[in-house]
């Protein structure tokens, strides 16, 4: 099989579908690797580095898409790759359609197979190919919140770890997932005070356990909202249902209730945002302001790290995309039924369910799909 791997061209984003190492695994079981040059520039990996690996390095994005049969990459395909795929071909990314019904339809108009990494799942019901990147951006969340509240940057002039007689600052994490864990754990580690919201008291007490009760848990209910939201320095969201379009959790009256400078980052906003004022920003101009209240809704947080992000993602992508190489797309999901959740549009089907019910597409199922394929 040809396996196409493009430059990603998302405002500043640096991470790479594969890298050299995934290269070599694919290329020793008989596939073709095609790289666009300079794929990998952004996490320090040269032209060279792909080739030494067996890879084909080609100049222009038109010669990935053009030659291969599967596409691994990073983020969605931005509306001209799109129109580059083709009836027949398999994509394998990252796609958060839920929130992006342009994308959708270009998707089903191409006719090609698209896998999304973010709703593949494993035995235990986790999410593997997105928990990597949920770690990093949680970790990030506490960064780009501390950096924001630095009055210079717009915030309130708060330090999160406060200093011997002055309070260290609040931290509200909404949803007590991979990335608002990693986000406790990073807040509590700069001495903030944090509270940890969810709607599952048995995650809320693993929690507790986790952090040895130096993180306050709360069941998440609209009153908790209303009551913490108000004090809060940092608030995290950091909701998650697969597929779907993130719940707004957090409301423009909520915004207006909070103190002038304070912080918010919307994890979320992959899939639509979890606080009703939030809309897409990127790492050029990653905040704005409502109410007095500073915005960071990046839709590619991880993309800030790039290295340490895109091991991290090709580290759990790469037996996935053999797989996928290896047997071709039906007998790999038809093999694994977890791999088969990540279907989310085929031959101009939409595929999962939640996708299909937020942006009101007819849903034909995985398994059905693969009938009629």
């Amino acid at each position: 099989m040809k396996i196409g791997v493009p430059k990603e061209i998302k405002i500043l984003e640096y991470r790479v579908g594969m890298v050299p190492a995934g290269v070599r695994e694919l290329v020793s079981d008989g596939h073709e690797v095609i790289v666009e040059t300079n794929a990998g520039a952004g996490i320090g990996m040269t032209d060279a580095d792909y080739k030494a690996a067996g890879a084909k390095v080609v100049a222009k994005p038109e010669q990935v898409f053009e030659a291969a049969d599967l596409i691994v990459k990073v983020k969605e395909p931005q509306l001209h790759e799109c129109a580059m795929l083709r009836k027949g071909q398999v994509l394998f990314t990252y796609l958060h359609l839920a929130a992006d019904p342009k994308q959708a339809a270009a998707l089903v108009k191409s006719g090609a197979t698209a896998i999304a990494y973010e709703t593949v799942t494993a035995p235990d019901r986790s999410l593997p190919l997105l928990t990597p990147m949920s770690e990093v951006a949680g970790r990030l969340s506490i960064q780009a919140g501390a950096y924001s509240l630095q009055k210079a940057n717009g915030g309130r002039g708060v330090l999160l770890g406060g200093v011997p007689g002055v309070a260290p600052g609040k931290v509200l994490v909404i949803g007590g997932g991979v990335a608002g864990t990693h986000a406790a754990e990073m807040a509590i580690g700069l001495g903030a005070s944090v509270t940890v919201l969810d709607r599952s008291v048995p995650r809320l007490r693993q929690i507790n356990e986790m952090f040895g009760g130096r993180v306050r848990t709360q069941y998440s209910t609209k009153q908790a909202i209303d009551t913490l939201i108000v004090d809060a320095d940092l608030v995290i969201g950091a909701v998650l249902i697969a597929g779907a379009a993130a719940p707004k959790l957090v409301s423009k009256a909520h915004v207006k209730s909070m103190q002038a400078g304070s912080v918010l980052v919307d994890i979320s906003i992959d899939q639509g945002g979890c606080f009703e004022t939030s809309r897409p920003t990127t790492h050029a101009e990653p905040t704005y302001v409502v109410d007095d209240v500073v915005h960071y809704c990046v839709t590619n947080m991880p993309g800030a790290v790039p290295r340490t992000s895109t091991f991290a993602l090709t580290n759990v992508t790469l037996p996935f995309a053999k797989a996928l190489a290896n047997f071709g797309w039906r007998e790999a999901l038809a093999r694994d039924p977890h791999l088969a959740n990540g279907l989310n549009v085929h031959a101009g089907h939409v595929n999962h369910e939640a996708v299909a019910r937020d942006l009101g597409y007819n849903y034909l199922s995985a398994a059905d799909a693969l009938k009629a394929a």
